[in-house]
């Protein structure tokens, strides 16, 4: 936008009588109030629990006959998901998905220097079982059970939605 001469010379040197234009900008501004008690307030940092601990059943037995049941599960990225659909035995057989997964997620077993799908596959079927549910239950937010209600009575109830092979939706 173009000023007039005149708006300019108003602005910079204002006559007698005249009033100085407000320039945008210029002076204090008065905060809102809320502003001012935000800032005051301590800033809350929300954070993202990632890593979660467990305990197996029965244990791991590596081959010094040490039992593991201490662990920490980490939360699954989708490249966690994505990457095990490219293995050949995963390929071969659908139901190898969990192994493969579960070695990739789980971060600590007892004294176990390394997890990997070798560990995992060694495990007892109800360890395997125990960590596939832990596996639904901590990346579905917690739980794995939806309210509904009866079609027939509009009774609520809840609904185990467990029970999928790990990976799928």
């Amino acid at each position: 936008m173009r000023r007039s001469g005149a708006a300019v010379a108003a602005t910079a040197a204002p006559g007698a009588g005249a009033e100085p234009a407000a320039e945008v900008g210029a002076g204090p501004i008065p905060a809102p109030a809320q502003t001012v008690s935000a800032a005051a307030a301590p800033a809350v940092r929300q954070t993202l629990r990632t890593e979660f601990p467990f305990q197996l059943p029965r244990g791991y037995v590596d081959e010094s006959g040490t039992v593991h049941q201490d662990g920490v599960m980490r939360l699954a990225t989708a490249r966690d998901e994505l990457v095990p659909l490219r293995d050949v035995r995963v390929q071969e057989n659908p139901a190898y998905l969990s192994v493969v997964l579960l070695g990739r997620v789980i971060t600590r077993l007892g004294s176990v220097p390394m997890v990997h799908d070798g560990i995992v596959e060694n495990m007892f079927a109800s360890d395997l079982a125990f960590l596939q549910d832990f596996y639904r239950q901590i990346n579905a937010e917690g739980h794995t059970r939806a309210a509904v209600r009866c079609p027939h009575c509009a009774e609520p109830f809840e609904v185990e939605l467990g029970g999928s092979r790990l990976g799928e939706s």
